[in-house]
Protein backbone atom coordinates (compact mmCIF):
# COMPACT_ATOMS: atom_id res chain seq x y z
CA UNK A 1 0.00 0.00 0.00
CA UNK A 2 1.06 3.28 -0.59
CA UNK A 3 1.09 5.94 2.02
CA UNK A 4 -0.33 9.43 1.81
CA UNK A 5 2.21 11.63 1.67
CA UNK A 6 2.31 14.47 4.51
CA UNK A 7 2.00 17.86 3.52
CA UNK A 8 4.87 20.79 3.62
CA UNK A 9 2.55 22.72 6.04
CA UNK A 10 -0.51 21.38 8.22
CA UNK A 11 -4.18 22.64 7.09
CA UNK A 12 -5.11 24.42 9.45
CA UNK A 13 -1.94 27.02 9.21
CA UNK A 14 -2.55 27.27 5.57
CA UNK A 15 -6.06 28.10 5.94
CA UNK A 16 -5.12 30.85 8.81
CA UNK A 17 -2.67 32.07 6.32
CA UNK A 18 -5.25 32.24 2.92
CA UNK A 19 -8.11 33.95 5.44
CA UNK A 20 -5.43 36.84 6.41
CA UNK A 21 -4.44 37.16 2.95
CA UNK A 22 -8.07 37.44 1.59
CA UNK A 23 -9.14 39.58 4.27
CA UNK A 24 -6.63 42.78 3.09
CA UNK A 25 -8.29 45.09 0.85
CA UNK A 26 -4.98 47.23 0.38
CA UNK A 27 -3.33 46.70 -3.11
CA UNK A 28 -0.62 44.05 -2.65
CA UNK A 29 1.78 44.91 -5.33
CA UNK A 30 4.71 47.77 -5.53
CA UNK A 31 5.72 46.35 -2.62
CA UNK A 32 9.11 46.06 -2.68
CA UNK A 33 11.51 47.95 -4.04
CA UNK A 34 12.29 45.18 -6.87
CA UNK A 35 8.81 45.44 -7.75
CA UNK A 36 9.39 48.78 -8.82
CA UNK A 37 11.74 48.15 -11.45
CA UNK A 38 10.36 45.89 -12.88
CA UNK A 39 6.94 47.48 -12.95
CA UNK A 40 7.98 50.69 -13.38
CA UNK A 41 11.59 50.97 -14.34
CA UNK A 42 11.53 48.68 -16.97
CA UNK A 43 8.75 49.64 -19.21
CA UNK A 44 10.24 53.90 -18.74
CA UNK A 45 13.13 52.55 -20.50
CA UNK A 46 11.62 50.77 -23.05
CA UNK A 47 9.54 53.37 -24.41
CA UNK A 48 12.30 55.70 -23.89
CA UNK A 49 15.08 53.52 -26.26
CA UNK A 50 11.69 52.81 -28.61
CA UNK A 51 11.29 56.84 -29.06
CA UNK A 52 14.57 57.64 -29.56
CA UNK A 53 15.32 54.80 -32.17
CA UNK A 54 11.88 55.67 -33.81
CA UNK A 55 13.27 59.07 -33.83
CA UNK A 56 16.91 58.85 -35.09
CA UNK A 57 15.76 56.50 -38.26
CA UNK A 58 13.07 59.37 -38.53
CA UNK A 59 16.66 61.74 -38.80
CA UNK A 60 18.36 59.49 -40.74
CA UNK A 61 15.21 59.12 -43.52
CA UNK A 62 14.95 62.73 -44.15
CA UNK A 63 18.34 63.72 -44.32
CA UNK A 64 19.27 60.35 -46.53
CA UNK A 65 21.92 58.69 -44.66
CA UNK A 66 22.56 55.28 -44.95
CA UNK A 67 20.40 55.30 -48.34
CA UNK A 68 21.86 52.62 -51.16
CA UNK A 69 23.16 54.20 -54.10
Amino acid sequence: MVEAETPFRPREKLLEKQRYFQNIHKHTYLKGPFDKVTSVAIPIALAASSLFLIGRGIYNMSHGIGKKE
